[in-house]
């Protein structure tokens, strides 16, 4: 599985090696069913310098039955998981509202859907990509609803093995999609020691495509080490505040984090668009190296004629004088002409040989 393109486009924003990473905040079920919650992260997001935000669209009579479980039991407020489902949803105009809200903020708009009716309700609100959730990768009635729209499609792995993940980067290829795959681990909150980092690399030899980190460790750690490796999308659940309620919130940077993540990302990738010559920073910081560098000195008043031994000398800053690699050449030394104390040495107050 070799061919593919390394370039995606997501709305007017170009995903790939040669631009920077594209930074997506994931609100998932922070705004605990709050439409004004909802638009406060937007708000928040924005302002934290991140490219794109991201929500999950629940329709709850389309995804779960009234008896799905709990996976951890985490509500008060509702009886059963379907209840919580239930008031997660929002209606198609307030989804229209979060789109131009984001889209006022400069940010890209993203919203995972998790049933069929959830693509349709997101194609008539308009997104610029798909993003596949862990637990979707292998609804293929699901990710054919998307490829069908004709949008680039991002697909994060946290469930699914290889064989699974071969299937739908298969089936997007085969539509002639641009897509990038996302290493994620569905731990809440990921441990150090199941991140992956690793995979960058392997799905990217893999696939032939853009690679990223969907991370839910609740640190920038992850997400700014992938930036070293050069993954192409990073996706970190968000919060407010860690005070929040909810299940996202252990694994979710606050956006005052996400400030820092994006800084630290940009910054990240500076240095790697810059590599560093060594010769040339050490000829341009020629006159800093005499300043900071040390000369061979002499201790005190020294006659001319005196053989130099250990006790006359001494290394001292500026540098501009005989350089402190040059003392044990110096020591036997005569002196050409007379020295006074704290004086920097030069070869002209040498005689030619040693004594």
């Amino acid at each position: 599985m070799t061919s593919g393109s390394s370039l995606l486009q997501i709305g007017q924003r170009l995903v790939g090696d040669e631009y920077p990473c594209l930074v997506v905040a994931e609100v998932a079920q922070s705004h605990d069913g709050s439409l004004g919650l909802a638009h406060a992260f937007v708000d928040a997001i924005a302002t934290a310098g991140a490219d794109a935000v991201k929500f999950q669209t629940h329709i709850a009579a389309a995804e779960s039955t009234p008896a799905e479980p709990w996976r951890v039991r985490f509500s008060v407020q509702d009886q059963s998981r379907y209840d919580y489902w239930r008031r997660m949803e929002f209606t198609e105009e307030q989804w229209r509202g979060l789109k131009r809200h984001a889209e006022e903020r400069g940010l890209l708009f993203l919203s995972s859907p998790f049933s069929l009716e959830a693509v349709e309700l997101l194609s008539r609100v308009g997104m610029a990509a798909w993003k596949v959730a862990s637990g979707e990768v292998s609804n293929l009635p699901l990710l054919d609803r998307m490829i069908a729209t004709r949008l680039p499609i991002l697909i994060s792995t946290g469930m699914s093995p290889l064989r699974e993940i071969d299937q739908a980067v298969e089936r997007v290829k085969a539509a002639a999609l641009p897509l990038a795959v996302l290493q994620c681990t569905t731990a809440y909150p990921c441990p150090p020691e199941q991140v992956g980092l690793n995979l960058l690399a392997v799905f990217r030899e893999r696939y032939r495509c853009p690679v990223g980190l969907s991370d839910h460790s609740g640190t920038v750690y992850p997400a700014l080490a992938a930036v070293t490796l050069g993954c192409n999308v990073l996706e970190v659940h968000v919060t407010l505040t860690r005070e929040m309620f909810g299940p996202d919130v252990p694994a979710s940077v606050t956006t005052t984090e996400l400030r820092q993540l994006v800084e630290g990302a940009r910054f990240i990738e500076r240095m790697r668009s810059h590599p560093v010559d060594k010769e040339a920073v050490a000829r341009e910081l020629g006159p800093v190296r005499e300043l900071f560098n040390k000369s061979v000195v002499s201790r005190m008043d020294l006659p001319a004629g005196t053989i130099l031994e250990s006790r006359h000398l001494t290394l001292k800053k500026p540098g501009t004088g005989l350089p402190a690699a040059a003392l044990d050449g110096v020591i036997g030394r005569r002196l050409a002409r007379a020295v006074s104390a704290d004086q920097v040495l030069t070869w002209e107050d040498l005689n030619g040989e040693k004594s």
